[in-house]
């Protein structure tokens, strides 16, 4: 009788484990054609995205509406714009636009804070140094931003610093294991010990001060592995000059060649007499600027 019960208990556990999985696994995919607004505010903040050709720009569009699809964006104490929905899905899909199969499955949601916020989670007080984190334990699948960090890193294109891309970049990491800097996910097993022995050999001139990379990097692997990214993404010419082997790494990590990406400095898109960034031809005013002011007045 005890051995019959405790299978139907098994059982119960088992189905609705599966149940759940299955409901974690579910994944929405975009409809409705992208948004003229986002097209817009992608073409005048994201210096990555207007380095793509057409077609690999329809692809960074899906993906960005695809991601707002399926993680939820929250505002803590400030208010979001539709600026930052975008900025944080486009740091979600920089570090992975190599791979098409890719799939956030363990990140449900965004929070935005207004600014730097403590292990706490509070954003009064003297002690607040964190920009952004991924959660774990009883806040896994969560990851926290500060709203001006987040847009700090799209207006300062040469810093080589992303808070956002790197905080995705250390979920990237997470998705097979420990954040520990070696992102089994993407990088092929006979890559590995090299990248740690480079590693190693890395955090040693930050350490004795001799590489222009971020002294955070010097933290540990993981924080070398998202400070190096940042660089990676955002001054990848200068990077390949500096640190050669360091940049073909991570070129094999995110299957990119962002060395050959023209990352041209913020342009203003929504200025009445420039080509509009809908690639129509026309001037904006006369086309998706006269939508774009007809919807906001």
């Amino acid at each position: 009788m005890i051995f019959f019960f405790a299978l139907i208990v098994l059982i119960i556990i088992v189905f609705v484990f599966n149940q759940q999985r299955k409901k974690n696994t579910y994944w929405k995919v975009p409809k409705t054609p992208f948004p003229t607004d986002w097209r817009i505010l992608l073409e005048g903040n994201i210096s990555y995205y207007r380095a793509l050709s057409d077609a690999e720009k329809k692809k960074f569009e899906y993906q960005v509406q695809e991601f707002l699809l399926n993680c939820k964006v929250t505002a803590v104490k400030t208010t979001i714009h539709a600026l930052d929905n975008i900025l944080v899905a486009s740091s979600a899909v920089i570090p992975i636009f190599g791979f098409d199969a890719w799939k956030y499955h363990n990140l449900q949601e965004v929070l935005i804070y207004p600014t730097m916020f403590n292990e706490q989670f509070e954003t009064d007080g003297t002690d607040r140094r964190i920009l952004g984190m991924v959660g774990n334990g009883y806040i896994e699948g969560i990851m926290i931003l500060s709203q001006e960090a987040l847009r700090l890193g799209f207006q300062n294109e040469t810093d080589k610093k992303n808070t956002a891309i790197h905080e995705f970049v250390h979920l990237i990491d997470k998705t097979n294991g420990p954040i520990d800097g070696i992102p089994s996910a993407l990088m092929e097993k006979q890559y590995a010990i090299p990248w740690l022995n480079f590693i190693n050999q890395k955090l040693e001139e930050i350490y004795d001060g001799t590489s222009d990379i971020n002294p955070y990097g010097g933290t540990n692997r993981a924080e070398f592995f998202s400070v190096t990214s940042e660089y990676f993404f955002e001054r990848p010419k200068l990077l390949k000059r500096k640190h050669p082997i360091l940049y073909s790494h991570l070129e094999k990590v995110f299957n990119q060649n962002m060395s050959r990406r023209s990352l041209r400095k913020n342009a203003n898109p929504s200025k009445r007499n420039s080509p509009c960034p809908c690639h129509s031809g026309h001037k904006y005013k006369k086309c998706c600027g006269r939508d774009h002011n007809a919807s906001s007045s």
